[in-house]
């Protein structure tokens, strides 16, 4: 096999859902990266062009809106794209990515910074056969322990292989670490 059937063969679209702080330029970053790798990336934006600096404001613009609406509206974002595709998300986007892999077949499920158990987003089961990756820097201030374990446990007894980077650092939304999640073959993407 010729290096070009093998990029084509791993070349997919993707999902990326932004944080609660909205498209952001590291969330811009990592779509170009992907793009450059050859895939196509649709980066879903829930707030329609706002974007926020401080978390607690975002945060409250994100409960006024209403969590399951935003779900909704993450569902609705991905309406073009064909099956198989895959869903990632940074730190909130993380639930998102999620959310969109239980009421779509996709073919992976990235979490950069977020992963919420299942109950937190309505759902009571992870889709059957969907394999998930979970990256976090170590000392990320906002890293729930139980959740990454809750959800790796989910996707594991859905029958799926689950896989958790650690990388070092305190930050919660990283892009620094891309080269290192692409280095890892995050779900064969990259």
């Amino acid at each position: 096999m010729s290096v070009s059937e093998g990029r084509l063969r791993r070349m997919t679209s993707i999902a990326l859902f932004h944080s609660v702080l909205v498209v952001r330029p590291g969330v811009a970053v990592a779509a170009d990266r992907l793009r450059a790798a050859g895939h196509d990336v649709l980066v879903v934006d829930q707030y329609e062009g706002r974007v926020f600096d401080d978390y607690d404001e975002a945060g409250k613009f994100a409960q006024a809106i209403g969590y399951p609406a935003l779900m909704g509206r993450a569902a609705e974002a991905v309406q073009g794209l064909s099956d198989g595709f895959i869903a990632a998300g940074f730190s909130n986007g993380g639930g998102m990515a999620e959310f969109v892999a239980t009421v779509r077949p996709v073919r992976g499920v990235l979490m950069f910074s977020g992963a919420l158990a299942l109950d937190m987003i309505g759902v009571d089961a992870w889709p059957a056969g969907v394999p998930a990756q979970i990256h976090y820097t170590a000392e990320d201030p906002f890293r729930n322990q139980e959740a990454i374990d809750a959800v790796a446990a989910q996707v594991s007894s859905a029958g799926a292989s689950v896989e958790v980077f650690d990388y070092p650092g305190k930050g919660h939304l990283f892009t620094a670490g891309a080269d290192k999640i692409r280095a890892k073959g995050a779900m064969g993407v990259g």
